[in-house]
């Protein structure tokens, strides 16, 4: 029997995860978080039976009490809550699917509890990842990637010298606008964004898909999950996401991992590496598939992605700003209260008020997170 927790339950990650579990009997669940979400936490514990259950706040802690007050589970709030669930005894792998920085903190205290951390929180390093790749090499902990891209890189290196290693080739939709201009993309609608060709997702993360953020997110997390500079890190837009990345040798051999795009197999492949488990749903047929094209990134078009390279490099805080500026100008543009151009904008606005610490502890970055959260209050005044 594998025990785990989950960070995220009611999200997208976080509900294809437990469809794994009902699909494998010899998993276990000990844990789940959520935000505030009690109806759906309600039935999640009611079939799954953890021993502990987070909400956000207390309100919704307080809700989720009273229904579940028949059954034998605890039920916690806030980051206090989180923090226990993360280090708690009990269970061997933490799904971090939560949005947002606010993963850094439970994460921590998963590695230094023991715990395989399954990592779909991709803020987690790229804010935190000079932190926290050190500490889980001090703690002996492994990190296994359940992002589609990481986990395609991290098979695809499965078995071979990393040291032979030449690049990554981080494969990219193109998201629901590729090929169009700038003058078509001011002019596009909450609704355009949200209809992603190939994948399906959360809204954030389809409209970071649709900016191309995403794809600079990426690039800074796989620069500290596979320990290589940002020169080794080539972005390939390939439309009909099957390469979901490759990786190519000193040799120039180039080995990648094809599949459907559907995110539960990373996410099984991470709860139970090195094993491979079957797996309910279609397989690729490359028949059906036929061509299979690929694009340099239209990094002009699409600032996004360029300024999510340029923090990549300045470093220290900077990453950060980027993080927490697209997390608030995304935010906004669901709301209506601003349009797609106006992301890039936004964020290039708050990279250049920051004045970057070199190496941030955990404070500073949070630190920095809520500088830019109310630089950003301030512009809407």
């Amino acid at each position: 029997m594998k025990n785990i927790a989950i960070l995220g339950s009611t999200g997208s990650i976080g509900t294809q995860t437990l469809e794994i579990v009902r699909e494998n009997p010899d998993l276990a669940v000990k844990g789940l978080a959520a935000g505030t979400n009690v109806a759906l936490m309600e039935k999640q514990i009611r079939e799954f039976l953890p021993e502990t259950a987070v909400m956000w706040t207390e309100e919704a802690a307080q809700e989720l009490r009273a229904r579940v007050k028949d059954l034998p589970v605890r039920v916690l709030c806030g980051m206090d809550g989180l923090l226990e669930l993360a280090a708690m005894e009990g269970y061997e792998i933490l799904v971090t699917a939560v949005v947002g920085m606010i993963g850094i903190r439970p994460t921590i205290a998963a590695i230094e509890s023991g715990k395989t951390i399954a990592l779909a929180n991709k803020e987690t390093l790229v804010t935190a990842g000079h932190l926290i790749m050190p500490l889980a090499e001090k703690h002996g902990v492994s990190i296994l990637p359940v992002d589609s891209e990481h986990s395609a890189i991290f098979q695809s290196l499965n078995g071979e010298d990393r040291s032979r290693l030449s690049r990554i080739l981080l494969t990219a939709s193109g998201g629901p606008f590729r090929g169009k201009s700038r003058a078509e993309l001011a002019g596009m609608r909450v609704e355009d964004a949200l209809k992603h060709p190939n994948w399906s997702m959360g809204k954030k993360i389809t409209v970071d898909s649709a900016t191309l953020v995403n794809k600079a997110l990426e690039v800074m997390e796989a620069r500290w999950l596979f320990g290589v500079g940002l020169d080794q890190i080539q972005v390939v837009v390939h439309p009909q996401s099957i390469i979901h990345s490759a990786v190519e040798y000193v040799d120039g051999a180039v080995i990648a991992q094809l599949g459907l795009p559907d995110m539960k197999l990373p996410i099984q492949y991470a709860l139970f590496y090195p094993d491979r488990r079957p797996m309910k749903g279609d397989k690729l047929d490359l028949f059906a598939a036929g061509s299979l094209t690929f694009e340099r990134p239209d990094t002009e078009t699409f600032r996004g992605l360029a300024l999510g390279l340029r923090a990549a490099r300045e470093g220290g805080s900077m990453p950060t700003v980027f993080n927490a500026a697209n997390e608030r100008a995304v935010s906004l543009f669901l709301n209506r209260k601003i349009g797609f151009l106006d992301i890039a904008e936004l964020i290039e606005a708050c990279m250049e008020h920051h004045r970057r610490v070199e190496d941030p502890d955990v404070d500073e970055i949070l630190a920095a997170e809520a500088e830019t959260y109310e630089y950003i209050a301030a512009r809407e005044k």
